[in-house]
């Protein structure tokens, strides 16, 4: 019988120390990668490099779209700053389409990777916590989940990694986290990289920013575009559970 419980008494505590070994991995992954190649991805280093960037794309294509996919995914999968940077890049260097294309899968991608990090190390702990306190919001984000991720994904305000790092701790599918995310971050994305392929060269970015192709005032309208399109759903939401109601009340 002792042998029968002693497993059981240990799983706890191998669990414990294999989230403790992955979230340790990551943590060094995140420290070595930005202190050794934060400079190297900079904007001023590529734009100073932008002819040798066009010669190596045309003689290793393949190699280049495999790596800008792979740095895409690890930059977002972990959370590092930079992606708003990059995904203009992406729009310079490759085009409006082929790099729509791309980030739009990579920053999915990533983002479901960020997602299942954030479920694997922190949702147990979570639930174990506030587990009583949560049972409601988990059982309204059962029916609602992609409904409610669809909406933050179309507001700017909202951080991409705190969407990732919260929906990671619901029971919402990782099935569903991917698809909802990757139709609910489309415009964002398709926004900058229209911006990125809109710069005559990387030079031009780097000294300007994204004011190189939009002004203050545009950016102030395109936010507020996206802020509506958040809000849309919503509105409409609200309104047919509205009707609903009036509908089964007595007369």
């Amino acid at each position: 019988m002792a042998a029968e419980i002693k497993p059981t008494e240990n799983a706890p505590k191998s669990g414990v120390a294999r989230k403790a070994g992955l979230f340790l991995l990551v943590a060094a992954i995140v420290i070595v990668g930005y202190t050794q190649f934060g400079d190297l991805l900079s904007l001023e280093n590529l734009a100073k490099q932008e002819t040798q960037l066009r010669t190596f794309q045309a003689d290793h294509p393949v190699l280049v779209y495999g790596a800008a996919f792979l740095v895409y995914v690890v930059l977002t999968g972990l959370s590092l700053p930079g992606a708003a940077v990059l995904t203009l890049v992406y729009g310079w260097y490759f085009g409006l389409v082929r790099g729509l294309v791309l980030v739009s899968f990579a920053s999915t991608a990533g983002a479901t990777m960020a997602f299942l990090l954030s479920r694997f190390l922190f949702r147990d702990a979570i639930q174990n916590r506030f587990g009583e306190r949560l049972k409601n919001f988990n059982e309204s984000l059962e029916k609602e989940g992609p409904f409610f991720l669809f909406t933050l994904r179309l507001i700017p305000a909202v951080p991409f990694f705190v969407i990732n790092a919260v929906m990671g701790l619901t029971p919402i599918r990782t099935r569903t986290f991917w698809w909802v995310s990757q139709l609910g971050m489309l415009a964002g994305t398709a926004v900058y990289v229209y911006a990125g392929s809109s710069v005559p060269d990387l030079k031009t970015l780097a000294d300007d920013g994204i004011g190189a192709v939009f002004t203050p005032r545009q950016l102030g309208q395109i936010a507020s575009a996206f802020v509506l399109l958040g809000l849309f759903p919503l509105i409409v939401r609200f309104t047919m559970k509205f009707i609903q109601r009036k509908r089964v009340q007595p007369a």
